[in-house]
């Protein structure tokens, strides 16, 4: 085997060697334990495959999924902008940034009931708050990205007499979308996390809402760890899509290999 073989067999042979001892773990301390309660992972497959057969799991995860990409997707359409160009504008960062620093800090969570009142118990409220929850980390971390930019990169720039315009676009875009790129990746996994919240609240469909309807409908708690296993795993498959990005050469010069 050569060292290209090796790498792919260690890059998908250890996490599945991991997951395969995690689930042995898990059902041997279940069985050790000898609750009736928590569920044996025979029992979270078996919830998997019923949620399936009735048509509900395809369902949910479609729900949650629209959500996070309407309400991630306007985060990303205001905050990359806007932390661009008060990066850019010192006089706009200091108008904005005590707003942003002071909405910031407020769980999103914390909106649940505002979102209510103003959106009622439909698609929007979840919607809003997944906006709220991304919206400030994009924003931030591109204004840092922005006001971190090395001098050296402005000067030659405009040694070859760029516009301001190109200089925009042809110097601090590409400088600033490393950074720019690994904000979105933690944005998105606090929107994961919070339509999650959201919707065991605001909405009766998505996998938050399954959660908090099994455990309310006679205690189904290998569903409520079926929904819990499927909103791992869709949250790591949007990490990986997500990662794709930095395969581009706009980026790739960013990231150390």
């Amino acid at each position: 085997m050569n060292v290209a073989d090796r790498g792919v067999a260690a890059r998908f042979g250890l996490p599945l060697a991991v997951a395969v001892l995690f689930t042995l773990v898990w059902d041997l301390a279940v069985r050790c334990s000898g609750s009736d309660l928590f569920p044996k992972p025979v029992d979270v497959l078996a919830g998997l495959v019923e949620l399936a057969s009735k048509g509900l799991l395809l369902k949910y995860i479609v729900a949650s999924l629209f959500r996070v990409s309407v309400g991630f997707t306007l985060a990303v359409l205001v905050g990359v902008p806007l932390g661009l160009v008060c990066g850019w504008f010192p006089p706009l960062f200091l108008a904005l940034n005590p707003l942003i620093q002071v909405l910031r800090p407020i769980s999103p969570i914390a909106w649940i009931p505002v979102a209510i009142l103003w959106f009622g118990v439909d698609d929007r409220a979840p919607i809003f708050l997944i906006f709220l929850a991304s919206v400030f980390p994009i924003t931030v971390s591109s204004m840092a990205a922005v006001q971190n930019i090395q001098p050296v990169y402005i000067r030659a720039a405009r040694n070859f007499g760029l516009s301001r315009l190109e200089l925009f676009r042809r110097v601090i875009l590409p400088a600033t979308l490393p950074q720019i790129l690994t904000a979105v990746r933690i944005a998105l996994g606090i929107a994961w996390l919070v339509v999650v919240a959201a919707e065991m609240i605001a909405v009766n469909s998505g996998l938050g809402f399954l959660i908090i309807d099994a455990r309310n409908a006679g205690k189904r708690y290998d569903l409520v760890v079926a929904g819990m296993l499927m909103i791992g795993l869709i949250g790591l498959g949007l990490d990986q899509l997500v990662r794709r990005l930095e395969r581009f050469d706009e980026v790739r010069w960013g990231y150390a290999r």
